[in-house]
């Protein structure tokens, strides 16, 4: 086999595994529609169902996943600062393009988080592991570990800013106060903590974790179907195109010039720009239930920026890979 014909097939097998990855997610989506729509799943079931996932099972995931990283080895600063910076940039140019847009205000903190919010800890994750190996997979899990405090804090802030009954007369600190409790970013912050000072977890309450940690997203993905509607995308296409984007096509650029231009080596940073370039994250949908956001442009979001994630990863793999 000359060397042509075997770039090609890696090319290929690279492909191959980016697809497989997300397809199934989709597959569990529709599954959720068809059980809304056959009755298996009921509409007063969803609202609960999305209580469970926010404030339980979702913080046991984000909590399994940080806190089992290694900070003290696979870690570079760089990497992990310039990956925040470029998603603290796009929170500023979602920010104000949503505001030139004059964009309702539930609409708006749905539109700002889905744009810098992406999927870490299923697609992001999954990417590094078929495309990068074991080793590229510990670095991005540290780093992913970082990222996910990050856009959980600015969610959470694009959220609770431009919620619909933030009114006048609430107290200034009130927002800062749900921030603060906010159970994906104690979740996170605590495994920050575990991670960092080696604490052991006991061994019952790490396999406690585990179950509620692998409830998370497939009954995410199952709320998200069952709230499916197929007119959302179409009813709200120039909004979810420019989210698409911002989050596609801007964020994991912005970090590839980020790296280039501080002379960061391809091998550090494509953990990184595998990161950015997920998909809006299955998250910002119960985020968005729960804190008075536009969650059907939230759905419509997820939905079509997953499935535009296959380009958008054959595109920065071909060229950062």
């Amino acid at each position: 086999m000359s060397e042509s014909q075997a770039l090609r097939c890696i090319d290929t097998f690279s492909m191959m595994n980016i697809v497989t990855t997300i397809i199934p997610i989709f597959v569990i989506i529709i599954l959720g529609w068809l059980a809304r729509v056959y009755g298996f799943i009921r509409n007063e079931f969803i609202a609960p169902a999305n209580r469970l996932v926010f404030y339980l099972a979702i913080p046991a995931m984000v909590f399994r996943s940080v806190s089992r990283a290694s900070l003290n080895s696979h870690f570079d600063g760089k990497v992990v600062g310039l990956a925040m910076l470029s998603m603290c940039i796009v929170f500023g140019v979602a920010w104000i393009l949503a505001r030139k847009a004059a964009m309702p205000r539930g609409r708006r903190g749905s539109f700002i988080q889905n744009s810098f919010h992406g999927n870490l800890g299923y697609i992001g994750l999954a990417v590094s592991f078929y495309y990068l190996g074991p080793e590229g997979f510990v670095k991005a899990s540290i780093l992913a570990g970082f990222l996910m405090i990050l856009q959980n804090l600015l969610g959470v802030v694009a959220l609770q800013v431009n919620a619909p009954h933030n009114s006048a007369s609430q107290s200034r600190w009130l927002p800062a106060l749900k921030i603060a409790g906010n159970p994906i970013i104690l979740s996170a912050l605590a495994g920050i903590l575990v991670s960092m000072t080696a604490l052991p977890v006991p061994l019952v309450l790490g396999r406690c974790l585990d179950i509620l940690g692998d409830l998370a997203l497939p009954l995410a993905l199952l709320i998200i179907g069952a709230s499916l509607s197929f007119d959302m995308v179409q009813s709200k296409l120039k909004a979810v195109l420019a989210c698409g984007l911002l989050k596609l096509i801007l964020l994991p650029a912005i970090g590839f010039i980020l790296y280039r231009l501080f002379n960061v080596l391809p091998e550090a940073y494509l953990p990184g720009i595998i990161l950015l370039a997920s998909p809006t994250a299955t998250v910002t949908y119960v985020m968005s239930k729960e804190m008075q956001g536009d969650s059907e442009f939230a759905v419509a979001t997820i939905s079509l920026n997953t499935l535009l994630s296959s380009v958008a990863y054959t595109i920065w793999l071909s060229i950062v890979g």
